[in-house]
C-alpha cells in the first residue's frame, strides 16, 4: 500500500488555472464591454478573411492584420484589469504589472511579424501578379476602418495609450506632423485634433484605408493591379514603423532598465538624500521600470553610528517615494572601529638581549583631559567626534623588535653581551624600568667577540 497524504491540495493544470482567471474577470462588469467588442471583432475578421479570398487583395489582407491587432488590444486590455484585481504574492513580490508590459511586447511583435509576411507574400507577387477582382474591395475597407476606429475610440485601452504617448514617434507620425503644422498655419482650430501629433493607431488606420481607396479607383479606373501590391507593401511599412517603437519600449522596460527621462530627476533626489542629517553615503542604487509608469528600487544608505535608523529611513523613503512607488531601503551603520593596540604574552624563546631590542614608549601627559574612545582632547561644549584616529592610546606596552644585527665595536657604549639571568634580575623585560638599550647601527662585518673599553688592556 502506498501512502495517504490526507491534506494533499489538487494539482490545477494549465487550462484549469486559465479558465478560473477568465472566471475572475468576467465577473468584474467593466470586462463586459471588451469582451463584448472581442465577440463582434472575431465575426468581423472571419468576414474579412472570406472578402480578402474572395477579391484576391494582398492589401486588403494587411488591412486585415490591424483588425487582428485590435483583438490582441483587447486581450491586453483584459490582462490589464486582471493586473488590478490580483494582489503581490510570494512568487510574485512586485505584483503582476509585468505581465501587461509582456502582453504588448507580444501584440507589437505579431503585428511586425504579419507585416513582414506581407512583405514576403508582395515579393512573390511582383513576379507574377494576379487579377484583383474589387467587388468586396471598397466594402472590406470600409468596415474594418469603421469597426477599427470603433474599437479604439471606444475602449480606454490603458496599457496602450501609456506606451503610445511613451514611445517615440514613429516616421509617418513625423511626416503628419510636419504636415499638419502647415495646414494649422491655415486653420489653427484644426491644432487641438493634429497637434502635438496624432494617435499612431487611428493614424494607420486613416493611412491604411486611404490607400485601399486608391487602389480602388486605379484598378477599376485602368486595371492597374500592381497597384494592390504596391498599397500592401505600404500598409505592412506603416504598420511596421508604428509597432516598432513601442515594441522597443516595452522591451527596455521587461529588461529593467532605467528611464531616460528620469535620470536626472533621481540623480537630484539622490543628492538631496546624501544631504540628510546622519547620512554618510548613498551607495549600490538601482532603479527599473516595474510596469507601466511604476518605477521600483533598491539603494544602500549608511549612517553615523549615532543616527536613529528609523528617522533615516523615514526621511530617505519620503524623498525617494515621489519618484519610485516599490523602494527597498537598507539602513547600516557606520562599521568604521579604531584598531587598539593590545599586549600579548611574550614567549620565553624571544627574551634574548642579543637578538632583541627593547624600545620604550614614552608616558602621555595630560592623560586625563583625553576621550578614551577617540584619544582626542575632550571637548564639553562640542558633539562626539564622528570618526576615530589611529592614535596610539595611554599605558601601552612596549615593542620588541627583531634585531638580525650585530653590535658595534669601541664606539664608547655599554655592548657588552649580559647573560639571561642577568637579564630578568635588571628587569629589562618589564616596561618602565631601567635598562640598557641597543642601537642597531650600519656596521656588518664586526667580530663576534668584544674586549673592554680600558685603554690599557689590550683586545685579543
Amino acid at each position: 500500500m502506498g501512502t495517504i497524504h490526507l491534506f494533499r491540495k489538487s494539482q490545477r493544470s494549465l487550462v484549469g488555472k486559465l479558465t478560473h482567471e477568465f472566471r475572475l474577470v468576467a465577473a468584474d462588469r467593466r470586462s463586459w464591454k471588451i469582451l463584448l467588442f472581442g465577440a463582434i471583432n472575431l465575426i468581423c475578421i472571419g468576414f474579412l478573411l472570406m472578402w480578402c479570398s474572395s477579391t484576391n487583395s494582398i492589401a486588403l489582407t494587411a488591412y486585415t492584420y490591424l483588425t487582428i491587432f485590435d483583438l490582441f488590444s483587447l486581450i491586453t486590455c483584459l490582462i490589464s484589469y486582471w493586473v488590478m484585481m490580483k494582489k503581490p504574492t510570494p512568487v510574485y513580490s512586485f505584483g503582476f504589472e509585468r505581465f501587461e508590459v509582456l502582453a504588448v511586447f507580444a501584440s507589437t511583435v505579431l503585428a511586425q511579424l504579419g507585416a513582414l509576411f506581407i512583405l514576403k507574400e508582395s515579393a512573390e507577387r511582383f513576379l507574377e501578379q494576379p487579377e484583383i477582382h474589387t467587388g468586396r474591395l471598397l466594402v472590406g475597407t470600409f468596415v474594418a476602418l469603421f469597426f477599427n476606429l470603433f474599437t479604439m475610440l471606444s475602449i480606454k485601452n490603458k496599457p496602450f495609450a501609456y506606451v503610445s504617448e511613451a514611445a517615440s514617434t514613429s516616421w509617418l507620425q513625423e511626416h503628419v506632423a510636419d504636415l499638419s503644422r502647415s495646414i494649422c498655419g491655415i486653420i489653427p482650430g484644426l491644432s487641438s485634433i493634429f497637434l502635438p501629433r496624432m494617435n499612431p493607431f487611428v493614424l494607420i488606420d486613416i493611412a491604411g484605408a486611404l490607400a485601399l481607396c486608391i487602389t480602388y479607383m486605379l484598378i477599376e479606373i485602368n486595371n492597374y493591379f500592381a497597384v494592390d501590391t504596391a498599397s500592401a507593401i505600404a500598409i505592412a511599412l506603416m504598420t511596421f514603423g508604428t509597432m516598432y517603437p513601442m515594441s522597443v519600449y516595452s522591451g527596455k522596460v521587461l529588461l529593467q532598465t532605467t528611464p531616460p527621462h528620469v535620470i536626472g530627476q533621481l540623480d537630484k533626489l539622490l543628492r538631496e538624500v546624501s544631504t540628510l542629517d546622519g547620512v554618510l553615503e548613498v551607495r549600490n542604487e538601482h532603479f527599473w521600470t516595474l510596469g507601466f509608469g511604476t518605477l521600483a528600487g533598491s539603494v544602500h544608505v549608511r549612517i553615523r553610528r549615532d543616527a536613529n535608523e528609523q528617522m533615516v529611513l523615514a526621511h530617505v523613503t519620503n524623498r525617494l517615494y515621489t519618484l519610485v512607488s516599490t523602494l527597498t531601503v537598507q539602513i547600516f551603520k557606520d562599521d568604521w572601529i579604531r584598531p587598539t593596540l593590545s599586549s600579548v604574552p611574550i614567549a620565553n624563546n624571544i627574551l634574548n638581549l642579543s637578538d632583541h631590542h627593547i624600545i620604550p614608549m614614552p608616558s602621555l601627559k595630560a592623560a586625563d583631559n583625553l576621550n578614551p574612545v577617540t584619544s582626542t582632547p575632550a571637548k564639553p561644549s562640542s558633539p562626539p567626534p564622528e570618526f576615530s584616529f589611529n592614535t596610539p592610546g595611554k599605558n601601552v606596552n612596549p615593542v620588541i623588535l627583531l634585531n638580525t644585527q650585530t653590535k658595534p665595536y669601541g664606539l664608547g657604549f655599554n655592548h657588552g653581551s649580559a647573560p639571561y639571568s642577568s637579564v630578568l634580575n635588571q628587569g629589562l623585560g618589564m616596561p618602565g624600568m631601567g635598562a640598557a638599550q641597543g642601537f642597531r647601527t650600519g656596521f656588518a662585518n664586526v667580530p663576534s667577540r668584544y674586549g673592554t673599553n680600558a685603554r690599557d688592556q689590550p683586545r685579543p
